[in-house]
């Protein structure tokens, strides 16, 4: 792990633009870690899917911080964690969560602003992030601050919706602003040239297929994939089940690595 996580996770923020990867287990991280990614993000999609589980907190939070730590333990790159909206309905569980957090030694971590589907109050969301950095002073945490509005929020303009919440979220002490759902180039750019911070984008979902390059030269700083690479994981397990059941064929170890090779990638 670097001697000071955060600012090396912050400092890829301060660049062209970066991919961030998200893993939902040791095993995962550690494989992305050696691919050169310099930093890696958790995803909660991922960690209670392999649960069994949906996502949406359905996981238990003690499960999903176990997970967690077992990603942070296994890799030496900056680790930034997705805690949903933060485990509790009060701002002092997200305060709470965030210094666990910390305690961790992750480098950041998302808090979002929707539970169970519903938007926060734009001042009871800030209230949340304020307390979330008063848990982990700027500096030493870097606080990703997302906005469901365009994912699911009910706004007659969700741009101006999403950036009025980026403007009060980076007065709380978010230190960059995460806008999932939205899916048109023009709308990103804007919003990079309206939001005074790091955009962050996941690409991958159904409703965002462009490409990091793309998002790069659109303004955006942080490209994440949320649970893209769990998502394609679990759809190998699926199809190589059915290839086992339906023909009994082996086709789905071409291209696969070698025991051994699996082997030396997770040794000392």
């Amino acid at each position: 792990m670097p001697t000071d996580p955060a600012a090396a996770l912050l400092a890829l923020h301060a660049g062209p633009g970066f991919v961030i990867p998200n893993a939902w287990d040791a095993g995962s991280a550690r494989i992305l870690e050696q691919v050169g990614f310099p930093a890696i993000a958790t995803t909660s999609a991922g960690i209670a899917w392999s649960y069994g589980v949906p996502d949406g907190n359905a996981l238990d939070p003690e499960v999903m911080f176990a997970r967690i730590a077992e990603i942070v333990a296994a890799v030496g790159v900056p680790v930034t964690a997705d805690l949903e909206a933060g485990y509790g309905d009060a701002a002092s569980d997200v305060g709470t969560t965030v210094a666990r957090a910390a305690e961790l030694g992750l480098a950041g971590a998302n808090i979002e602003d929707t539970v169970d589907g519903r938007l926060f109050g734009i001042d009871e969301a800030v209230e949340r992030l304020e307390a979330a950095r008063a848990a982990a002073p700027k500096g030493t945490f870097v606080l990703n601050a997302r906005t469901d509005a365009f994912f699911i929020g009910d706004a007659a303009d969700p741009f101006a919706e999403t950036v009025e919440r980026a403007h009060r979220y980076l007065e709380a002490g978010a230190d960059g602003i995460f806008v999932p759902g939205v899916n048109d180039e023009e709308s990103i750019r804007r919003l990079a040239a309206s939001i005074p911070a790091p955009l962050n984008i996941v690409a991958g979902l159904a409703s965002n297929i462009i490409d990091a390059p793309t998002l790069f030269s659109l303004g955006v700083k942080r490209v994440s994939v949320g649970g893209g690479l769990a998502r394609a994981a679990l759809s190998l397990v699926e199809r190589a089940g059915r290839e086992l059941l339906e023909t009994g064929t082996l086709g789905f170890l071409d291209g696969a690595l070698g025991y051994g090779e699996v082997q030396r990638r997770f040794g000392a």
